[in-house]
Formats: structure tokens, sequence, C-alpha cells
């Protein structure tokens, strides 16, 4: 089937006792079994729930994976993945990766005896020298939160694939409309679904994804021994949001393309982050492997007492947390989104006091620019 189709049927069913076209939300702690060990599939809901079970199967089949795993948060997806390794595993992670997955591997993993190096891993040389013995997996995120660098995940895969080594990629960003990781050499794909396919900014959830059958009862034991799983009501919100992923994408990326040439026009704007720009030094990777742009932007400002008066003017898009949603957000990097990161390491990688990040909704493309533009010039 394709894309659109399988966002709206893939993993769900017509509901046999009602013939409701939309799956129910099973909103049950436990299930009647029918004698000892006799039951329909369905033990406890922490284990198996049927709307949970049908946006895993969805999802697995957007990303042309096995099988799906959804968690209470992205985070939590992660938190899960790396609960599969032990102490002394070592891991190579994308330098500008989202600041709650640096600060679990920092502040949190590391004490467990997992190691980690962050690298660039858009410079295949810098990901060939982070290579050790006890390397188990690289952790790549593309594109980047908030800087938009892109990694070639094919060239990556070979890499991971010469070494013996897994890969993950967190596609959270582009989507599976736009990239599909495990077609390109991926052992797993995670996202937060909290973003773009739930699409609506009304829940939070996490999901992963593996490329092979062999590891549903590894991953599974885990997501039902922790029981950070995905309830059912929001499992259906998400469901809900990912049958109109491709149309929302369409328009998220139209806007995303012209409120991106707009700012490279404004006065007072630096510089301006988007693969969408010609002078994007990885537009074509981003062609090949996205066949889009996204509708992520990030732009400069002089310092952060420049992008304070900024972010304070704008009307229609929103300074709050997150991304992904119809609505359009502005951020402050920095001191929100990656304000864990040490402020060292935010200037090595180019998160600077004057970066405003911009998700750019699917609202009136004239709406938008006028409120950028008023922002911005005051």
């Amino acid at each position: 089937m394709g894309f659109s189709t399988d966002c709206v049927h893939a993993g769900q069913w017509i509901d046999p006792h009602s013939g409701a076209v939309m799956v129910p939300i099973y909103q049950t702690s436990t299930y009647q079994q029918q004698g000892i060990g006799k039951h329909k599939g369905y033990e406890y809901a922490r284990t198996q729930n049927p709307t949970r079970q049908a946006l895993e199967d969805n999802v697995a089949a957007l990303e042309k994976g096995a099988c799906g795993f959804a968690f209470a948060s992205g985070m939590a997806a992660i938190n899960a993945l790396m609960s599969l390794f032990e102490a002394g595993d070592h891991f190579i992670v994308t330098g500008n990766t989202y600041g709650g997955t640096f600060r679990l591997f920092d502040r949190i993993l590391r004490k467990f005896g997992l190691t980690f190096t962050f690298v660039d891993t858009s410079n295949l040389d810098a990901v060939k020298a982070a290579i050790k013995p006890e390397t188990k997996m690289m952790f790549v995120e593309t594109p980047t939160n908030p800087m938009l660098t892109l990694t070639d995940i094919k060239a990556v895969a070979a890499v991971a694939k010469e070494n013996n080594i897994l890969l993950c990629v967190d596609n959270t960003f582009a989507t599976p409309y736009r990239q599909r990781p495990i077609e390109l050499g991926a052992d797993f794909v995670n996202h937060s679904t909290t973003k773009y396919l739930n699409g609506h900014s009304d829940c939070v959830g996490g999901v992963l994804v593996a490329k092979d059958e062999s590891w549903r009862e590894k991953i599974h034991f885990v997501q039902n021994s922790a029981g950070a799983i995905l309830g059912p009501m929001d499992s259906w919100l998400t469901l809900r949001g990912i049958k109109t992923l491709a149309v929302r994408m369409d328009r998220h990326e139209s806007n995303g393309r012209a409120v991106a040439k707009a700012l490279t026009e404004m006065k007072g704007v630096g510089k301006v982050i988007y693969p969408g720009l010609d002078n994007y030094p990885q537009r074509e990777l981003a062609l090949s492997q996205m066949g889009s742009f996204g509708a992520m932007v990030s732009f400069t400002v002089e310092n952060q007492e420049r992008a304070e008066e900024v972010l304070t003017r704008f009307k229609l898009f929103s300074l709050a947390e997150s991304l992904g949603g119809v609505e359009s957000l502005v951020c402050h990097p920095a001191t929100m989104t990656h304000a864990a990161v040490p402020a060292e390491a935010r200037a090595e990688l180019g998160i600077s006091d004057g970066l405003i990040r911009l998700s750019v909704g699917i609202e009136d493309e004239a709406d938008l620019i006028a409120d950028l533009v008023q922002a911005v010039n005051g």
C-alpha cells in the first residue's frame, strides 16, 4: 500500500462489535480469561492493550520495520532501548542531539556503567575514530535539534555494519513520510510521537521500531517489566493524528520553505538555518535522503538580549517547548530545549544565546511571515 493509505489503515481494524471505523479506546486495566492460561491474547493492560498495539503496528508499517513499541514519552522509548545493554558497553552519539537525550545519557545512564562519545556524526571520519572494541551502538539524530545538521544514514549504517555495531536513528524531525532509516540500513528507529506523528500538541508519547523480528521478545520484555507504556487514550490520539500525517507534512514544509526564505531577506537576522536554502551545505543530502526539507527553521540574532526582545513580540508563534504541532511555535534553545547541555558544549555546537528555533505550523503562510516581520523589526 502507499504511505498515505498506510497512515489511515495499517495496523487497524473495523470494530467487530459495532462496526466503528476507528479503533476503540480500550480503557481497561485487565481482561477476563476463559480459564487458567486461556485468554484472547490479552492478560493485563501493562503487558498488552489493543489500542496501543494498533499504534505500534501502524508506526512499524510506516517505518518498514518488523515490530513497534509505544512508550509514555520519547525519552522512555530511548531509555527502553538502552536497557538492552550492559555496564561497560560504549555508544557513539550525535553531538548535537536533543538536550533531553544528552541528559539521559550523560547524567543518568553513565552512573550505570554505560559510556558515551558525542561526535559530529555528519563527519564519517569522526565516527570511525570514535569506535572502540566495546562500542555496541551508534545513536544518530538527523536532522539535529536545533542546528538541523544531517547525517548520511546509509554511509553511517555501512560503517556500523562493517564493525558489527547496531544503529538507531531518531527520526522525530523528518518523520517516516520523508525519511525511513531502516530502508537506509538502521536497526532501530525512535520517535517522540508527541511531535509530528501526533501533530496536535495534545499528548506525550514515544515509539521504538526494530528492523528485525528477533528484537520483539527482548524489547517487549523491557517494555512490560519497566512499565513505561503509552496509555490507551494517548495511543488513540496518536493514531488519530497519524491519519493526516502526509497532508499535514506537505503544508508544514511549504510554510517552512516560505518562512526560511523570508527570514533571509529580513534586516536584523543573522544566519538562517534551513536545509532547503540554496546555500545550505547539505542540501543535496537532504534531497537524496529525505526528499524534502522539513518545517524546522533556526536563525540567529545578535545576542540573548536581542533574542528576548524578538521572542516577546510574537503574536501568532507561541513561545513554548516542543514542536511538530499544527500551530507554529518558537523557542530559545539555549535556555529551553538545550539548557541541560553545558554552555561550553552549546558554544561548540553553534547553539548561541542569540539562536531562535521555529516549528512552522500549518497556518496561512502570509500570516506567519507577517508575524515574523513584526517580531524581528519591532
